[in-house]
């Protein structure tokens, strides 16, 4: 199928003068939409989906960038998961409403509605897309970019992506790919768990395999940015993306814990300062799981007793104990594979518990959800190790190595 899609990037001279004026090591999409003048929004209406991550590396969020291009008309914006301000938890329905502070139509597209509405693009010409993501399947902004291409080939409207560092690289791939009977808005498109691309190649990626008809795309690309670098080597500020990703650390630790909080142990997220980069309960010997974590020899991993108690919720009163997870972005090791790494060690030090007898339905359904399936699961209740569950998924990395290698946009 052909693509109906343009890339804009800077080159030349015109790069090297911007990477003069900042401290940053890439560029984003957004500094190439501004060096080049706009292209394709001038005289154009413009709808916005973004939230507090969509700003650049001086700090100047997107929405003041496009209300103050010459020639630009932004008319609304639109609000994913945790909403425009990223204050909203996450699963809460996000209210469509005005913009306190520039008095722009908040389309609200994580509520009723998760696909924007041909109401919401009738006064649009064209729809920027501006979020940070983390790298990871289940984090649904990349499904709301899915939404919003079909909705604007379905209504006429052209999609522009700004893109965007991949903080945890464009190298890691890891994870199985989801089966169709169970595909939702944490689990939208049949790609490893981690998958290694950028906002705008994954863009590519959903126009030519997901779409029953491809959307007219523009993707503004970054400037000096390659596979190889993780969130610390861009120069740029990390901004939440979101209440529980307030740290760029977080983005690893949500591949490396995150299908964890449906069983009965906390990750850290809402009570916690590092979420998702601590793994307790109560009830815990916590030198005695960081030992068993220890034993596996992990390079660039490692595991630190810890203690504390929860800053919100109903066990505020009550210590919990575990470990807290320290990574090193290069590390050679799975982050996803410690999910179940982390299963193995609690089962080693409590016997008598099985983590998903003791989870109700709504839970279970929510882990297989992010899983892609049950097959996960399955094997593990079965007895299989966590070697032996990443095994399963090396067929799914192998194929999507190959199949990705057409929308990458970067060396």
């Amino acid at each position: 199928m052909k693509r109906c899609t343009h890339v804009f990037s800077l080159v030349g001279c015109c790069l090297i003068s911007l990477i003069a004026e900042g401290t940053a090591t890439v560029k984003l999409g957004s500094d190439t939409l501004v060096a080049l003048g706009y292209p394709g929004l001038v005289g154009k209406r413009v709808g916005l989906v973004t939230n507090p991550s969509g700003v650049n590396a001086q700090g100047v969020t997107t929405i003041d960038v496009l209300r103050k291009a010459p020639g630009v008309r932004l008319v609304s914006l639109f609000a994913p998961e945790h909403g425009v301000y990223g204050d909203v938890k996450a699963g809460i329905h996000v209210a469509t409403q005005r913009d306190r502070r520039t008095g722009l139509l908040v389309h609200s597209i994580y509520g009723v509605t998760r696909k924007p509405t041909p109401e919401m693009l009738r006064d649009l010409d064209v729809i920027v897309y501006d979020l940070q993501d983390v790298g990871a399947r289940s984090y649904t902004f990349i499904s709301s970019l899915g939404l919003i291409m079909q909705a604007a080939e379905e209504n006429g409207k052209e999609v522009v992506v700004l893109d965007r560092p991949n903080p945890l690289g464009g190298l890691r791939i890891e994870g199985g790919g989801v089966e169709p009977s169970i595909r939702s808005f944490v689990g939208q498109y049949d790609i490893p768990y981690v998958y290694g691309l950028t906002a705008g190649e994954i863009a590519y990626w959903i126009n030519e395999n997901y779409l029953a008809r491809p959307c007219k795309l523009r993707v503004f690309k970054m400037g000096g940015w390659n596979r190889s670098m993780t969130w610390p080597d861009t120069g740029l500020r990390w901004v939440p993306t979101s209440p529980n990703i307030p740290i760029w650390e977080s983005a690893m630790g949500y591949a490396a814990t995150g299908l964890l909080g449906d069983v009965g142990v906390t990750i850290g997220a809402n009570v916690h300062p590092k979420p998702f980069l601590v793994v307790a309960r109560e009830g815990i010997d916590e030198n005695r799981l960081a030992g068993e974590l220890g034993r596996l020899g992990l390079v660039g991993i490692r595991f630190i007793p810890t203690t504390f108690y929860p800053s919100s919720g109903k066990f505020t009163k009550t210590l919990f104990r575990g470990v807290a997870l320290q990574l090193d972005p290069r590390s050679p090791e799975s982050f996803l594979k410690l999910n179940f790494q982390f299963l193995d060690a609690l089962s080693k030090i409590q016997p008598n518990k099985n983590y998903f007898l003791s989870a109700d339905k709504d839970s279970i359904l929510m882990f297989d959800k992010i899983n892609g399936g049950s097959q996960n699961r399955r094997a593990w209740v079965s007895g299989r190790s966590a070697e032996e569950i990443a095994y399963m998924w090396k067929a799914k990395e192998l194929s999507w190595r190959i199949e990705r290698q057409k929308y990458l946009l970067y060396p």
